[in-house]
């Protein structure tokens, strides 16, 4: 499983949903926010990975097996089938001022035995819901989420994850969080099966790990109270290096009317700009940034992807004049 460090950026929605997905479930869909995160960007995908979107905007992916097996696993096909037929039963429920809808999270999985890869379809709402930033958003590496042995391991790891404040979460609400309801009737047999197993992982080999104290209500135990720890450690130090140079404000760098009009007309978000920022930052040197985008904006609406479509005409117009 050969992974290229990066800091995901995941929808809160999907950071605090309720599921119950295996280990290797979690690895297809931590690929699948990265992927999602690099096509929007912009940012070329590595040729063994592929996005497309169909007629009708649904989202065809295809990713190697090895991609979210364990080194020297990625020959048990027997497990990659057996995630993603979960994956294909799971259904996901979208809701707005205008709809309810409830759609499968994948659908028409398929293993090639020949290239050793994997394919399979997501509807435009649940591309959505990992693109949706509304609600707030929670980073982390990549390659410490999918080194995890445990999903409970992966949960904590998301939600602490560049979190220095404590929170207090009711017992009963984690169970219906982590969908184990119905496993662990007793408080303290969830403690010792789930809090006490991830905190360990998480102390080994996270930057982010937790304390916590039994918060009870008479005898009972009822919430616990989780303080976030950082292991700088456990950091990957080019990753935090990258962050601190991408914690300048572009608006030092690049006229606060060109960052207006990118996320007006374009509807870029602030995590999008920011991942942009080097080439932003390179192009507002060199051209008229406003009014190049300007000028393709008509072209940019007939694109599947505008903002990714932008960016890489950006890219090429920098390369012009480098050349």
């Amino acid at each position: 499983m050969k992974i290229d460090n990066l800091d995901l950026i995941q929808s809160y929605i999907l950071t605090s949903a309720k599921y119950d997905y295996s280990v290797y479930e979690k690895r297809i869909l931590y690929r699948i926010i990265e992927l999602m995160q690099d096509y929007t960007a912009g940012k070329q995908l590595n040729k063994r990975y592929s996005i497309t979107k169909t007629l009708f905007d649904d989202i065809d992916i295809t990713m190697p097996v090895s991609a979210f097996m364990n080194d020297g696993d990625d020959s048990n096909y027997s497990r990659t089938k057996k995630a993603l037929l979960s994956l294909n039963e799971k259904r996901v429920e979208y809701k707005d001022t205008k709809m309810w809808a409830a759609f499968n999270l994948i659908e028409r999985p398929e293993v090639h035995y020949e290239g050793g890869y994997a394919s399979f379809r997501i509807s435009p709402k649940i591309a959505k819901a990992f693109l949706d930033f509304s609600k707030g958003y929670s980073k982390y590496e990549l390659e410490t989420a999918m080194s995890f042995e445990s999903t409970y391991s992966m949960r904590f790891y998301e939600l602490f994850s560049e979190n220095t404040n404590p929170i207090t979460y009711r017992i009963e609400s984690l169970k219906i969080m982590f969908k184990l309801e119905d496993k662990y009737k007793l408080n303290a047999d969830f403690i010792r099966k789930v809090i006490i197993p991830a905190k360990k992982e998480l102390d080994a080999k996270s930057p982010y790990t937790f304390d916590y104290v039994i918060i009870k209500k008479g005898r009972a135990m009822d919430s616990i109270r989780f303080l976030p720890i950082y292991q700088p450690q456990h950091r990957d130090e080019k990753l935090e290096k990258k962050k601190l140079e991408k914690t300048v404000s572009l608006g030092h760098d690049i006229n606060y009317l060109v960052i207006k009009y990118l996320k007006e007309t374009y509807f870029f978000t602030d995590v999008e700009l920011k991942n942009n920022r080097d080439l932003l930052i390179a192009a507002a040197q060199k051209i008229d940034l406003m009014l190049f985008a300007s000028e393709l904006k008509r072209k940019a609406e007939d694109k599947a992807n505008p903002k990714g479509w932008l960016i890489n005409a950006i890219k090429k117009q920098l390369e012009q004049i480098k050349n």
